[in-house]
């Protein structure tokens, strides 16, 4: 008998996901468990395995297409079983049909009858590829002509031909220029009150011919956590004053600490806590005298939370993921440590819950161990602030007799948003970060 394959549920923040890849084709023969397709949710990328075996008789859906959580997704059952009665619209695909863009006015094949209302501003394939050949926003179209709101490549041509392009913050901000200068031609706030008579001759030039490139070379979509990395880049960028502080720390006390516990009896468990542990756990204190640090900046409301949600940059074979540590000044130093781990190993492996890649209230970024010494962290929005961990680089000091002598400091980069925090503000929770980690032994005391 046939059996239905359905979105597992991927964490209780998630509503749908977007199929990135299949992992089988119509007439494969699968197993429970096997890997049926790579999907993408709004923070990472995971893998559904399959909850049936037997014959794949039918894919419901198409890669790029976003299926809400608990609806069909394939079909399985004995070769050339009759499944017409679990089709929805018989043998019709849910996806758009192939028709040339000239087209695109005719009427779209229905979606699938299960498609559910948590669907509504689901963007299809040729639609999401017209827009980002066109640098245009399609989440920001209200709602499709499509199926249940669904945008379609015709939505995303009437938003092209009603003019230019505005970035989030010029949306908000109410501007009305005839074009941009943004990037890809976007509208931005620096292009109010600008006109077409207004616009630099290069700006309005028609485009060079394109170049020729000598060699091979190879083109590809983003896809996954690349992609939804790339464009929350770009939003953070466009939406928010990013400034970036830094300074450095005396690291002798924590240096001395990272030994001692290295070299504690391992029956106490402290030796795997890293420099890393140490630095994010002052976070987590300073971040308690600094609540418009520790906040959320959205539609132009800041809330502040009285508990640290800590988030930390991840290296993963996927591309970049912040796992969050969950109250992380309720934590001790050992709880704090282990925590970081599981959360670490769960995104390097591809096993972690996105609900655990959610709901951070500020984030660190560690890339010192590359030798890197500051950089510009880019703040994880909504959040109002993110800091950056360097290297340990040695520093020349000059003592109260004259006498010099080398020092090991740790570099520090703070980006907050000018728009709620001010630089002096800025300067003083650095200066207390500063305090915490010189002085890390009594920290994880207090």
């Amino acid at each position: 008998m046939a059996t239905i394959v359905v979105m597992p549920q991927l964490g209780n923040s998630v509503e749908s996901c977007i199929i990135v890849e299949w992992m089988i084709a119509e007439g494969d023969t699968v197993s429970v468990d096997q890997t049926l397709a790579s999907i993408e949710t709004d923070k990472s990328t995971m893998e559904v395995p399959s909850t049936a075996e037997g014959t794949v008789l039918k894919l419901l859906w198409e890669e790029g297409d976003e299926v809400p959580v608990k609806d069909p997704l394939i079909i399985v059952g004995e070769p050339g079983e009759d499944i017409s009665g679990l089709v929805p619209g018989g043998d019709a695909a849910p996806a758009e049909a192939d028709a040339p863009a000239e087209q695109a006015a005719a009427p779209e094949a229905a979606a699938p009858a299960f498609a559910t209302e948590r669907a509504t501003g689901a963007v299809s394939p040729r639609a999401r590829a017209l827009a980002a050949s066109n640098g245009v926003d399609a989440s920001a179209i209200a709602e499709g002509s499509g199926p249940h709101g669904r945008v379609i490549e015709r939505d995303v041509a009437a938003a092209i031909a009603a003019g230019p392009v505005l970035t989030s913050a010029a949306r908000a901000a109410g501007v009305s220029a005839a074009e941009g200068t943004g990037i890809g031609g976007r509208v931005s706030v620096a292009d109010a009150g600008r006109t077409a008579e207004a616009a630099p001759a290069a700006a309005v030039a028609a485009p060079a011919a394109a170049a020729d490139f000598p060699g091979a070379s190879t083109s590809a979509p983003l896809k996954g956590v690349r992609k939804v990395v790339a464009k929350r880049m770009m939003e953070s960028l466009t939406s928010t004053a990013q400034l970036t502080l830094n300074t450095t720390a005396n690291a002798a006390g924590i240096l001395a600490m990272r030994k001692k516990v290295k070299n504690a009896d391992e029956s106490l468990g402290l030796n795997k806590i890293t420099l890393n542990d140490l630095v994010c756990f002052a976070v987590s204190r300073t971040l308690l005298k600094y609540p418009v640090f520790n906040a959320h900046l959205e539609d132009g409301v800041l809330t502040e939370f009285e508990q640290v949600h800590l988030g930390f940059a991840c290296d993963t074979p996927r591309g970049l993921l912040v796992p969050v540590i969950r109250s992380a000044q309720a934590l001790g130093l050992k709880a704090f440590s282990d925590e970081a781990k599981r959360l670490a190993g769960g995104a390097i492996d591809g096993s972690l819950s996105p609900d655990f890649l959610s709901g951070g209230t500020f984030t660190v970024s560690n890339i010192g161990s590359f030798g890197i010494e500051t950089f510009t962290p880019v703040i994880n929005l909504p959040q109002t602030a993110i800091l950056g961990v360097g290297a340990i680089t040695p520093r020349p000091t000059v003592a109260a007799d004259g006498s010099i002598g080398v020092e090991q400091r740790l570099n520090l980069s703070l980006t907050i948003d000018h728009q709620v925090i001010d630089g002096a503000d800025g300067a003083r929770f650095l200066r207390d970060l500063v305090a915490a980690i010189e002085n890390i032994d009594v920290t994880v005391l207090a």
